[in-house]
């Protein structure tokens, strides 16, 4: 008997074990279910748009028309100064930036919630699901940031005083700080909607509030110095600096800002990992 049961334990290819504390978060099954990612990046990035007369061209009207209306209302309108860079220009490059951070935010904040069903009946580590929203937003990007780099050129061409330079190599870690305080901040917030319902409806409300205070439609430059402490505290605001100053050639630009965003988000991700593996292990129990 004990050798039957010694041969069938053998032809196993993975145990399912229960997590025993906080700290036991088995990152390494990330990489076994590689696959799944995929599969779920799939999903997301195909079936978003499936059932739409436009399909996947909301990816590149989004964003237009976001920028011209920032473009009409607050350079226009309210003429707002862009540090000298052609006003459209300016807008799309913040708004593409900020588009991807606030769609990770968003989309990983509804983890547990819109996948109770699936989480439910089969087991595979969580954290494919916020993961894989990452991956298929920077699929968005990557399409969104080429329309910029177009228009980019096409402003160039025209003599717009556009500046780009050596900032432009730190774009992967860019994208990293954006994809890391995304999903640090989204599955914090998904771990408390578990308990507290009611976060999940300020969460749109709450990341319009935060846009305003990252340099999106303003430049930095334009916060008066006593005030603009508190702008920086924000980590998103010396990402969309650098982007901007990267490309475009203006803004204010530190090294010592993007250590503190950085910082920021290994703090913020280590946070929202320890509690949203501390939520996975109950949540069944309160749906």
């Amino acid at each position: 008997m004990t050798d039957e049961s010694t041969s069938i334990d053998n032809n196993w290819t993975m145990i399912i074990r229960p997590k025993r504390h906080w700290l036991d978060l088995q990152l390494g099954e990330l990489w076994r279910f590689r696959d799944l990612i995929a599969l779920f990046v799939w999903r997301d990035f195909v079936t978003y748009y499936k059932q739409t007369i436009l399909g996947p061209l909301w990816f590149l009207i989004q964003p237009v028309l976001t920028t011209l209306t920032f473009t009409v209302i607050f350079g226009k309108l309210a003429g707002l100064s862009t540090d000298g860079l052609p006003q459209f220009l300016f807008y799309m490059a913040g708004t593409v930036g900020w588009s991807y951070f606030s769609a990770c935010l968003i989309k990983t904040s509804d983890t547990f919630k819109a996948n109770a069903g699936i989480f439910g009946k089969v087991y595979f580590p969580r954290l494919t699901v916020p993961i894989s929203i990452l991956i298929s937003n920077l699929i968005t990007l990557a399409i969104q940031f080429a329309l910029f780099l177009c228009f980019m050129a096409y402003f160039g061409l025209r003599g717009a005083d556009i500046r780009p330079n050596v900032w432009i190599f730190l774009t992967p870690l860019l994208l990293f700080l954006m994809a890391g305080l995304g999903l640090g901040f989204g599955i914090i917030v998904s771990s408390l909607t578990t308990r507290y319902r009611d976060l999940q409806f300020l969460v749109n409300f709450g990341v319009q509030l935060w846009m305003y205070a990252t340099p999106v439609i303003y430049p930095l430059s334009q916060v008066p110095e006593k005030y603009r402490w508190i702008i920086l505290a924000n980590p998103m605001t010396p990402i969309l600096e650098t982007i901007r100053y990267a490309y475009l050639g203006a803004g204010l630009v530190s090294g010592t800002h993007l250590l503190y965003s950085f910082f920021a988000m290994i703090v913020v991700l280590i946070i929202g990992i320890l509690i949203f593996n501390r939520v996975e292990r109950t949540f069944m129990d309160t749906v």
